[in-house]
Order: C-alpha cells, then structure tokens, then sequence
C-alpha cells in the first residue's frame, strides 16, 4: 500500500536569508516539546465569492470528522479529551500551582496528539500532576455534563498507570503489534494472526485491481468469530459522517466544474455504503480532476497509525493551487518518463508507460483530522498500487505550510550547532530552502509514483515495515535526482552544487538532529524517521571504507563530514536499487532486516551528547499550526455574501470551540 505523506523534518533549520520578510505572526506559543505556528492562506481575500463559498463549506467538512481521529487513536480518547477540558473550564481552584501547570501542558499535549499518545513518538503522556491531586480536582467540579460520571476506576489507569496502553502503535520486532498497540483499529482480544490471517484468506489470488482489504474498518471479536465494523453512514462513526456528507452537499453547487461534483458525488456514495470499489472510483475521478483551483482531501486516508499498515486514519485538507509555483512541479511531472526511464533500478522494476502524473504547488486553507495540528508538508494519493498503475497519482507540495516553517526557524542557532563549517552552512542558507522543496517534490509526484509490483505481488506483503520502506523509497528517488544535471537542465536549481545542501541536511538529520525526538532509551518507531535513519546508516556504513560520509568529533562534538559528495549519489542510487527491488518482490525478509538494521536503534552516547547540545537552544523539536477561521457573511436571506478569514483565535481557544462545535461521536464507539 502507498504510503505519501511527507513529515517536515528537523533537517530543515536554516531559513534562505532572500525569503521575505512580512509580519505575520508565525511563530506563537511553545509547551513540552512542541511549538505552535500560525500559516497565511496567502490569496484567500482574491478569490471569487463562488471559491471563498466552496472553501468555506469544504472546511467546514474537514472539521466535522475530528472526533473520528479521537476515536481511532484509542477507545478511550474522547472520555479523556471530555474529562480534561470540564476540568479546564469549571475549575475554581488555584491556577498557579505546579500541578495546574503540568494539568494544562498535559492537556495541550493530548489536544496536539489527538489523544494520550505521543503524535509522533506513539509513548504514552505521563502526567506531570499526581493521581491524588486529580481526583481531588475532580471532587471540586460541578459537572456541566454528564462526563464526570464516567468510571473512574477504569479512566485513571489508562492516564496513570504506564504499563497500560503504554503504544498506541507498537512496531516492535517479534511482538504482537496488534495486541500491545492501543490504537482503535481493532477489537479487544484480536490477536496480530488473526487479523492477517482474516485477511489473508480474503485476498482473491487472481484480482488485477484488488480493493485496499480492511481500509476502512475496525476489526472485532465478537463471540469467538471476527468481523469488520465498517466506518460509514449509518455504521461505525456514521453521526460524524453524516456531518461530512451534509457540509459536503452544500459544497457542491459551488464546484468549478462538473468533474469536480461528480468527486464530491462519489465521495458520499463511498461515505454511505463503505463500499471499497466505490472508493476506488472516487480515487480515480479526484485524481483526474486537476482543472480546477480549489481542491481537497476528505477521508480515511493513510495507514501509518495502523500497526499492520491496513487500516486508514481520518484526515482532511482544502486548498488552492499556487499558480506560480506550481510551475515547478509541472516541470516534473511533464519529464516524469524521463526520469523513470533513467532511474538506477532494475528494467523489471520500471514502468514502461508512467501515467497520469499531475503535480503542483498549493496554499493550505484547513486543516483536520490527522493533517491537523501536526501535518505533512506534501501529499501523494491515491494509495492504491493498482490505480497508481492504471491512471496515475497526484502529487501536491503544500506551499505556504514550508514558508511557515522556515520563516519560524530563522535564528534557531541549529546551524551554528550542528553543521560542520561555515562553508557548509553558507551552501545550506543559500540553497536549502530550495533544494528541500525541491525533494518534497521529486518525493511526491516521482518517487510515490515510480517502479512497479511484479505480477503476483500482495500489496501488504511487507507488512508492518511497509511504510518505512515505502518512504524510504520516496526519499531514495528525490535524494538520487536532486543531485541530477537533468534540474539545471530544467532550471530548477540554479547550478550543480546546489544538491550538496539537501544531501548534508539529510544525512545530518538522519544521524542526529531527527535523535532530538527520541527520549533517552528509546528506539525509532515512527516510519518517517526509521526511513531517513536507515537511509543514513546504511550509505554511512557502505561508504566506510572510501570514507564517503563519516561522522567526526571537533572539539568534543560530533558533526557530519561529506567527503564525496558524488560518490554519495552512488550510494542514493545503490540503495535506491535494492529498496524498490524489496517493494517489487515483496520481499519481507530484506524489509525487515534493512530497517530493523540500519533504521531502529540509536547510539546512546551520540544520542545522549545530540539531545543535551540540542537543550541549549530551547527549541521545540516538534511543530503543528493552529487553523485561521472562517466566517460567512449572509444577507437577509441567508445567501453567503463574502467569507471572511482571521488568524487572532489562539491555541486553547481553538481546541474548546472545535470540541463544542464538531462533538459528533459519542464518548464509545
């Protein structure tokens, strides 16, 4: 299965000094290890009041969906969630003390993860107050609801007590990843061989254009025999749909084509039945609809939170296209034959005919589900091998997402920090800002796309390594091509040496700074940061004896050396060959002992030596936005006369109007 969401890594720390300036407020609050920013839907007020009025109800369907992801990321989320913000709310006691404090950060932290795990690391929180002190908050509340009647007893371990629920996706070599992950996907009792076992003798032997088995479903046991919750109107997470389906209708007059209407027709036939085939339509049709300025993502989407990698989060995005910048990405996808064709992979590997490869640049206008605080700075759907095959991807880079980003890094003192010598800085404040983009693109609308299964090949057969490898993969192609005269040809980097800022960064960040986001003793989990670590790791250790890239200690801390840069596109190219050999075949073993090798265990000692030269500069190592708000002006009539955005509603402020406005789920599901 596809896996095409790009995570903005911490590699991207040195801002182009030429980048403009304005007084936006990027940059706003910071708690535990995250910093909150703010994106400029930049064009917004130029729009046509038909495209203001399509943006308007599209979010307002990219909002509904919320407590889905709630759900999805553990049982008892949404109890949680209800419990945390009454207290927050009606508290009356005293909100100076240590334990309101860590109460609050607690709170920010479950809002930003869209649960009690870890958005990115999958730990659980540990509270930074005691049990005593909340249960005696509790006894000071007045329930305004129903929430506080909850049971107790059973509540407060799964807050407290560490050995429960400690993963909400456990990918741990050797374990039952089902049972010690306590993400919603599937039943209590399901076993890890059950669940693939179940779907295993599901899968037709002969199908050209399987549907996604299990995407949209829970797993459960009920009464010793398994069976499939489907998420649909009318069935599991219907009263949030139905939400969906109804801001989704009153979108639909203001499409700009009738293609468009007919994706938004197709999505809620899909939101209806549950139907996976329908799904596949939907996918072919959103795909091909590339005419239009304001487009969206609305669905169960990605499988990173599902230990197997199966079943898909909720998530949403509305946007427009960046007209200029796009010009960009069409270069690409306009030679996306060439560079398959000149891709160092084995001939059996490449697609002959690259089909239906759309790309551009676009500006954010919401965020949801699992996009939302945290997001992904580009996007490649459909997910699906088989229509990927047949009629091609679309591949967006999210425009003003990156430029809050690097706007909000500028002064970090990360590149004073980490990079080796101000030669190498320089290159990186003079090319960075563009060769990363540059990768986001090649990762999204070429790597995603490129290569091919061999006939006979099951999608899921590298199981829970799928991801890391399917990323790693991406990541592989963009490292190879960013390095390629073919973009001075092109005019997308202005010269040959503009690469080496993309290739140090990288490497630098999957051999230390991504560490900052590990805890002491901890391995890599997440399949973002095990792809780039592998990558890493393997090219350091394949290059040893040339000493291509090395790791060196100057003045007590260690940076990273690239000797050869040339040499290092080799290794890209190397690697390259072998990840896309391992996804063609299916080859579970070679997945498994790439990533479990090179990709999840950390030194202590540079880990150790990274986090604590890290602490010194204060910064968050994790980042997510607060969305802008959107109103619209009615006349008398209650006709949309003009939408209105503003970026004043602060953090807090956005999460308790979004729990007030968009409950939708009850507190089980």
């Amino acid at each position: 299965m596809k896996k095409a969401l790009l995570i903005m890594t911490i590699a991207t720390f040195a801002a182009s000094a030429q980048a403009q300036e304005d007084n936006f407020p990027y940059n706003n609050e910071q708690f535990a290890d995250i910093q909150m920013l703010r994106y400029k839907v930049e064009g917004f007020e130029n729009l046509t009041l038909r495209q203001k009025t399509l943006i308007y109800y599209l979010s307002e369907a990219a909002l509904q969906g919320r407590d889905i992801l709630w759900d999805q990321n553990g049982r008892y989320n949404l109890r949680i969630r209800r419990i945390l913000e009454t207290i927050y709310t009606n508290y009356t006691g005293d909100r100076t003390t240590e334990d309101w404090k860590a109460f609050e950060v607690y709170l920010k932290r479950v809002w930003f993860s869209n649960g009690i795990h870890h958005h990115y690391g999958c730990e659980k929180f540990e509270p930074g107050f005691s049990e005593k002190w909340f249960r005696d908050v509790l006894k000071t509340i007045t329930p305004p609801d129903e929430c506080l009647h909850y049971d107790m007893e059973e509540i407060l371990p799964v807050i407290f007590d560490p050995t429960v629920m400690p993963m909400r996706t456990n990918q741990r070599d050797g374990e039952d990843l089902v049972l010690t992950s306590a993400g919603n996907y599937y039943g209590e009792g399901v076993t890890q061989a059950e669940a693939e076992l179940f779907y295993a003798q599901r899968k037709p032997a002969d199908d050209p254009c399987p549907i996604m088995m299990g995407y949209n479903s829970r797993l459960v046991k009920e009464n010793g025999v398994l069976r499939e919750k489907v998420w649909r109107e009318h069935g599991l997470y219907g009263q949030a749909i139905t939400k969906i389906i109804e801001n989704l209708q009153q979108a639909r007059p203001y499409c700009e084509t009738e293609r468009q209407q007919r994706v938004i027709d197709k999505l809620i036939e899909y939101y209806r039945t549950g139907d996976l085939r329908t799904f596949d339509e939907y996918s072919i049709l959103w795909l091909q609809a590339t005419e239009d300025l304001v487009d969206f993502v609305n669905g169960f989407t990605e499988t990173y939170g599902d230990p197997l990698g199966m079943k898909a989060s909720w998530e949403s995005i509305v946007n427009f296209k960046d007209l200029e910048a796009t010009a960009r990405t069409e270069k690409l996808s306009a030679n996306a034959q060439w560079f398959e064709d000149h891709s160092p992979v084995d001939p059996r590997f490449k697609k002959e005919n690259v089909k239906g490869i759309s790309a551009k640049v676009i500006t954010a206008a919401i965020l949801g589900g699992d996009l939302y605080p945290s997001t992904a700075i580009g996007i490649n759907l459909p997910n699906s091998d088989w229509v990927r095959r047949d009629y091609g991807s679309k591949s967006v880079t999210i425009g003003n997402l990156t430029d809050a980003y690097n706007k909000s890094a500028r002064g970090s003192g990360m590149g004073k920090e980490f990079v080796i010598d101000k030669e190498t800085l320089d290159l990186i404040e003079r090319y960075g800002d563009l060769c990363d983009d540059l990768h986001t693109d090649l990762h999204e609308c070429l790597g995603h796309g490129s290569g091919k299964l061999l006939p006979g090949t099951d999608p899921d057969s590298l199981k829970a390594y799928g991801s890391a490898i399917e990323e790693g993969r991406a990541d592989l192609f963009g490292l190879y091509y960013v390095a390629d005269p073919k973009l001075v040809e092109l005019g997308l980097t202005p010269n040959a040496d503009a690469y080496k800022s993309q290739y140090y960064t990288y490497m630098q960040n999957g051999l230390l700074t991504q560490l900052v986001r590990i805890k002491p003793g901890q391995n890599i989990e997440e399949a973002h940061m095990r792809n780039r670590a592998f990558i890493a790791h393997w090219v350091l250790e394949h290059g040893k004896a040339d000493k291509v890239v090395e790791l060196v200690k100057i003045k007590g801390k260690t940076y990273v050396r690239i000797n050869d840069y040339e040499a290092l596109r080799g290794l890209f190219g190397e690697l390259l060959a072998e990840v896309q050999r391992i996804k063609s075949e299916g080859d579970y073993e070679a997945a498994r002992k790439l990533v479990e090798t090179y990709g999840v265990k950390v030194d202590p000692a540079i880990h150790r030596e990274v986090l604590e030269r890290y602490e010194r500069l204060h910064l968050s190592p994790y980042k997510g936005f607060i969305n802008p708000v959107y109103t619209a002006l009615r006349d008398s009539n209650g006709n949309i006369i003009d939408v209105r955005i503003s970026y004043t509603e602060g953090y807090a402020e956005q999460m308790l109007r979004y729990s007030r406005e968009y409950n939708n789920l009850p507190d089980v599901n």
